[in-house]
């Protein structure tokens, strides 16, 4: 298979994108009445106008032909078959038979793993029962009130995440924290608002050496077991852990049965749908966790079975590599105009950035193009009167996914109006812009005169053709976000696919890490460091100079 910049779909994309960049979106749906219907999709209740993009449909059957150049369908089939894809860790990629709601079984190396995946669901429901109906008690004989999940990176980004996108399903009278932060301020500003004789601990972590992970659970320990003249039956009241490594879990102090299994073949940012969820099932009921089970799983369906130009993953990926690679637009941004998605953001930023973040190809070459881009984004309506201003008149081009429901938990219907007036008004507003003869005209309507329009003319003027991607939803249920986060995870997928990097390794994060544990030791002693660079170095000793003596 040629090189990617090297092969025939790619040049072909480059040559068209050199006939089309500067077509603007207001003539492409000035000649296109039935634009919106020819670049829509649907999936259940769900709806993906990707009409706003500057695109043609010439422009997608050369990218779904790029697709097709770099052998998706294989790899897609070697993604749910459970062959090691992660070929720097030797590991399948298979979070997808967490979520996986058929009989058939499903294999790596050679061994069905559908038993194991059946057995901790059957565990987590157990758990979430006894604590939803008051029957796990703590050491006191009081019923669990308070659940801290301790855990960082995706042990906490898409807990927290389902957590708060599933707010209306949660019983309210069981108070959920998530702790990630080494700064001991997140951790002691949540200790002094539970009690120990009702608080619950889930320590997350896949390979239970996390430094950030185990000083918030050794401080959680602490705290539960002072003053106790028996910590380990402490720990057996209030401390679960999710983890691979069960026999470091049990050394830390936590019974083996309140250990859940994690794997080597789920990824942390990809590990929502397995224990790891604990959390969030506690918080809503395992039915309500199935069913987000459920939603993941239905997008899997429509990913494996539908022609790439009818494949919403697909084709939001296909949209990305458009802009990163042709247009040299190498932000994107995700706004959801629903409160209860306020987290989908990091989430995201997390799933994308650490998959796609990567330079060196599957054969261990140095790319030449683009790969992941900068992902950020907030609440729409709060983006509004933020960095909106940027992405209607700044300089830079951001394609954008706005994302809102039709129908909210709540009725009170002027609020959702006025919401989805913004989600409407704003995507319209970066396709079309506004033009000098425009501005011109509402200027002379308010009065103003020549020297006056002329003045302030170039200020109002908004160059528009700036691409977003609408998805509308009718509520966000539990089975809605499953397919949300499901869309996201395969349109990642096949991005890594066409960019010939490994989506599922993180090597990146490991050298900040390696220096942490030479750093810390050095900042435990009173002597002057000089084993670093002069900045490091010196930023060192001026903490030293300036620490405050710990008290007891």
């Amino acid at each position: 298979m040629a090189s990617l910049q090297h092969s025939p779909a790619w040049q072909a994309l480059q040559q068209h994108f050199e006939q089309i960049k500067d077509l603007h979106m207001r003539d492409l749906f000035s000649q296109d009445p039935q634009r919106f219907k020819n670049f829509s999709l649907h999936f259940g209740d769900i709806l993906l106008d990707y009409s706003k993009n500057r695109l043609t449909q010439e422009t997608l059957n050369l990218l779904c032909h790029l697709a097709r150049e770099r052998q998706l369908d294989g790899w897609r089939e070697k993604l749910f078959s459970g062959e090691k894809i992660n070929h720097t860790e030797g590991r399948a990629v298979l979070h997808t038979a967490l979520r996986n709601r058929s009989d058939k079984p499903v294999y790596i190396d050679g061994e069905d793993v559908t038993p194991e995946i059946r057995a901790m669901q059957t565990r987590m429901s157990e758990i979430v029962q006894a604590i939803r109906r008051r029957e796990w008690r703590g050491i006191t004989g009081q019923p669990i009130t308070n659940v801290v999940n301790i855990g960082v990176g995706g042990s906490d980004l898409g807990p927290v995440m389902a957590y708060e996108a599933l707010r209306p399903y949660a019983i309210h009278d069981l108070k959920m924290h998530f702790v990630s932060n080494v700064d001991e301020s997140q951790i002691a500003d949540t200790l002094e608002v539970i009690k120990p004789e009702t608080t619950l601990f889930i320590v997350v972590s896949k390979s239970f050496t996390t430094q950030d992970t185990l000083v918030n659970a050794r401080t959680a320990r602490h705290w539960l077991v002072a003053g106790s003249s028996n910590p380990n039956k402490v720990l057996q009241h209030h401390m679960l852990a999710v983890t691979e490594k069960q026999a470091a879990a049990e050394g830390f102090g936590i019974p083996a049965s309140n250990i859940l299994p994690m794997w080597d073949w789920v990824g942390g940012r990809y590990s929502l749908w397995s224990a790891v969820g604990l959390s969030v099932a506690i918080a809503v009921g395992m039915d309500y966790f199935e069913e987000m089970l459920a939603g993941a799983a239905a997008m899997d369906d429509h990913f494996c079975n539908t022609p790439l130009e009818a494949n919403i993953p697909v084709i939001l990926a296909l949209l990305g590599v458009w802009y990163n690679n042709f247009f040299n637009i190498h932000t994107y941004a995700v706004l959801p105009y629903d409160q209860y998605l306020h987290r989908l953001p990091p989430y995201l930023r997390q799933q994308d950035m650490e998959s796609n973040g990567k330079r060196i190809t599957r054969d261990g070459v140095t790319v030449n193009y683009a790969t992941g881009p900068t992902i950020f984004g907030q609440l729409g309506i709060s983006g509004q009167h933020a960095f909106y201003q940027l992405m209607h008149q700044g300089t830079q081009i951001i394609p954008a996914d706005i994302l809102a429901p039709v129908n909210r938990h709540y009725d009170i219907p002027e609020h959702h109006r006025l919401l989805l007036s913004n989600v409407f008004a704003q995507t319209e507003a970066l396709m079309r812009g506004k033009t000098p003869a425009e501005v011109e005209v509402e200027l002379q309507g308010e009065g103003m005169s020549q020297e006056e329009i002329d003045l302030l003319l170039p200020y109002k003027v908004f160059p528009g053709n700036k691409p977003t991607n609408t998805i509308l939803y009718s509520r966000l249920t539990p089975k809605t976000l499953g397919t949300l986060i499901a869309m996201y995870e395969h349109k990642v997928f096949v991005q890594g696919v066409i960019w010939d990097i490994n989506s599922f390794d993180q090597w990146g994060v490991e050298l900040g890490k390696q220096l942490a544990r030479q750093i810390m030791p050095e900042l435990g002693t009173h002597a002057t460091v000089t084993s670093h660079d002069s900045s490091t170095n010196g930023l060192i000793n001026y903490y030293k100079s300036l620490r405050e003596p710990v008290k007891d």
